[in-house]
C-alpha cells in the first residue's frame, strides 16, 4: 500500500499563492482583485478602490468597533 493520497496521480502539484492568482487573472483575463487595505496602495489609491467597489457592487456593511 502506498499510503493515503488526496488527489489522483498526476493531479497533485503546488498551489499558487493568492498574489500569483491575482497577477495571472489580471494579465490573462483583465480581472483586477484588490484588497481595500493593501499596504502597497497609497490612501488616494485605496479611496479609488473603495469608490469603484461601491459603484459596481454597493456599499459594504459598516464594521462595528469593539470597545475595550
Amino acid at each position: 500500500m502506498n499510503g493515503m493520497r488526496f488527489a489522483p496521480r498526476g493531479y497533485g502539484g503546488n498551489r499558487r499563492n493568492p498574489d500569483q492568482v491575482k497577477r495571472e487573472g489580471w494579465k490573462e483575463q483583465g480581472v483586477l482583485a484588490v484588497a481595500i487595505d493593501d499596504d502597497r496602495l497609497t490612501w488616494p489609491e485605496r479611496e479609488l478602490v473603495r469608490q469603484l467597489g461601491e459603484k459596481l457592487y454597493g456599499k459594504r456593511p459598516e464594521s462595528r468597533e469593539v470597545s475595550r
